[in-house]
């Protein structure tokens, strides 16, 4: 049985251990019809033409974990932002942690997705918001849907603030011979409003791991969300990452993804500006190697005047590595004065390594400025020559000059402890020591 067939069958025993009279019972029985007729998407699909899951589908994932693990924070305490103080929404092999966790409900709402579903407090939300912006006919989207059970579940009301940052962590610690994970997080930032998130997803085992993440985040009025995913994960770790965002008037969204690690991992993040005066932001790192395959694809959608988009990718690849950026501007014709830019740089430090990147617009307005562009090379032969000249070894040297490439993309971090995070994990994987700040 392939995978799609066991997911198939498994969604009837999914549906009898749920109560049927949740509020999103016929979405996932209409989801899980679409996924049937649509299946996993394959190469022959232009937005999946470079990445294949092929492989994942001949592996017999266990759909439900079968017993529940527990941790000492100890042992994982590294795969936290543990310099600082924020709230965590912990999952273990797909079962959210008490112990582990810290939420809240003082002002603002920092929970779970199950305790969304099933108290009447927040079916308000529920109605409004859940599966209203993710796509009804994305595959992989719908997948998630039909299983949608766990995540994340924040709500920041009015003018509030949580007192501290978010965390989101997935752990997976291999009690099972191969799992796969469906987490779904909803997130509402209402008038003026703001939030920090951090999220990641961790495989603790050679075991391996599937996860199909969907999230959905609405930025209302004057909202200002700042959301940070850190993928640094085992070789034996797949991961599929659907990030769907809605943002109204005036309203700020920064979206920064690293990825450092993982067997396959496909970001497709999803903007749609439904207002005046938005600013979305893009940005990214990657520094990969072996055989190791990462797959950007991003949308911005344009749809009112007087809007900015930004998005800037950076890929270091090596070994037999291979990346992907596939970027999509779409400028309405109502869209006058929209400001949008777009730019993936890569360099290849190995012959075997591979780069596919396609950044696109498409403008239907002509009071517009819009540019986008790529780059694929090498290390700058002068620049490396000048550091060594000065006294610099060859490692450290080209460990600068990855640094001085990957800068742009840094500096926007409004989280000091995560730019110094990330700073480190850089510094890891160009196995060198570096004692400076960027």
């Amino acid at each position: 049985m392939d995978l799609k067939d066991k997911l198939l069958s498994s969604f009837l025993a999914f549906e009898n251990s749920v109560d049927l009279e949740n509020p999103v019972h016929d979405l996932r029985s209409e989801a899980i019809k679409n996924f049937e007729e649509k299946g996993f998407p394959s190469k022959k699909e232009e937005a999946w033409k470079y990445t294949s899951l092929n492989s994942l589908q001949k592996v017999d994932f266990s759909i439900f974990p079968k017993e529940e693990s527990t941790l000492e924070y100890k042992d994982i305490k590294k795969y936290f932002l543990h310099e600082i103080d924020t709230y965590k929404i912990v999952f273990v092999d797909g079962v959210y942690s008490s112990y582990l966790s810290e939420t809240t409900h003082d002002g603002v709402d920092v929970c779970l997705m199950s305790s969304a579903f099933s108290k009447p407090m927040f079916r308000q939300v529920i109605d409004v918001y859940f599966n209203k912006v993710a796509s009804k006919d994305e595959s992989l989207t719908t997948l998630n849907t039909a299983f949608c059970k766990e995540g994340a579940y924040i709500y920041i009301p009015k003018n509030k603030m949580p007192k501290k940052p978010i965390q989101i962590l997935h752990l997976a610690t291999g009690n099972e011979a191969a799992l796969m994970l469906q987490p779904r997080n909803l997130v509402v930032v209402e008038e003026n409003a703001e939030v920090q998130i951090i999220e990641r997803h961790q495989s603790l085992t050679e075991n391996e791991v599937f996860t199909n993440s969907v999230t959905e985040i609405f930025a209302a009025k004057d909202a200002n969300v700042d959301y940070y995913k850190v993928q640094n994960d085992a070789n034996t770790a797949s991961l599929v990452d659907n990030t769907y965002i809605s943002q109204k008037d005036n309203s700020v969204v920064r979206v920064h993804t690293f990825s450092f690690g993982g067997k396959l991992i496909r970001n497709n993040l999803n903007f749609y500006q439904n207002g005046e005066r938005i600013d979305s932001t893009l940005k990214g790192v990657t520094i990969l190697g072996e055989k190791q395959h990462v797959d950007h694809h991003t949308l911005v959608h344009h749809a009112q005047p007087n809007c900015e988009s930004h998005q800037d990718y950076k890929g270091i690849f090596g070994e037999k590595s291979t990346g992907v950026f596939n970027g999509k501007i779409i400028v309405d014709q109502i869209a006058q004065k929209t400001n949008a830019f777009q730019q993936n740089n890569n360099i290849l430090i190995s012959d075997k390594a591979t780069i596919n990147t396609k950044p696109q617009l498409e403008i239907f307005a002509d009071d517009v400025k819009c540019s986008h562009g790529c780059t694929i090379g090498q290390l700058d032969e002068e620049a490396l020559f000048y550091l060594r000249s000065r006294g610099i070894p060859k490692k450290e040297a080209t460990a600068l000059l990855m640094y001085a490439f990957a800068n742009n993309v840094l500096e926007s971090v409004r989280i000091p402890e995560v730019k110094t995070r990330i700073n480190k994990i850089i510094a890891n994987k160009l196995g060198v020591r570096v004692g400076f700040e960027l």
